[in-house]
């Protein structure tokens, strides 16, 4: 392999937890919550699904099953998608729901993999960066947490390795293989 595609979500990056994710778009509007109706409040919208990054929806809205199939084919359709899981969950101020979003556009909502800067660093330092993307498929290496959607790299020839999409702190070296996996 001589060149490498990222993932960010999940492999290079993990979303802060639902609970705080809540806890500072509530602080950041002057609101709050008791520590009850909060925790009840952030596991409806861990459910739902509404945190990019975070925990899959239990179920997907009939109204939203279009949206939610094509959300990564544009930022606006992500919006859409993850604002309408959000809706689903009863907020104190309905302006939270896009503040929520906003929130997990912000570096503060994503912890780096212990391993995410070295693997980049000694990739970089082996010449193997995105100016090195002029290679065939063959020689490209897709790293990801999500089999269905990173997978889709096999499709075209590249090869694929998988690491667990785990809090931060369960997964210190989940990035380590991919440096004997390219040359």
């Amino acid at each position: 392999m001589t060149a490498v595609l990222f993932d960010f979500s999940g492999t290079l990056f993990r979303v802060q937890s639902t609970e705080a994710w809540l806890r500072a778009a509530l602080d950041d509007a002057g609101l709050e919550l008791a520590a009850p109706a909060l925790a009840e409040t952030a596991g409806a919208l861990e459910r739902a699904g509404a945190l990019p990054g975070g925990a899959p929806p239990l179920r997907v809205p009939e109204e939203l099953a279009e949206v939610w199939e094509t959300r990564d084919e544009s930022s606006a359709l992500h919006r859409t998608a993850y604002t309408g899981l959000s809706r689903q969950v009863s907020l104190p101020d309905p302006g939270l729901h896009d503040a929520l979003y906003e929130r997990h556009l912000s570096p503060g909502a994503w912890s780096p993999y212990p391993d995410a800067a070295e693997v980049l660093a000694a990739l970089r330092g082996r010449g193997v960066a995105c100016a090195a993307l002029g290679v065939e498929p063959g020689r490209t290496l897709m790293v990801g947490d999500d089999r269905r959607a990173d997978g889709g790299a096999t499709a075209l020839g590249c090869g694929v390795h998988f690491v667990e999409h785990l809090p931060v702190a369960e997964r210190p070296d989940g990035l380590r293989p991919v440096l004997g996996l390219v040359r």
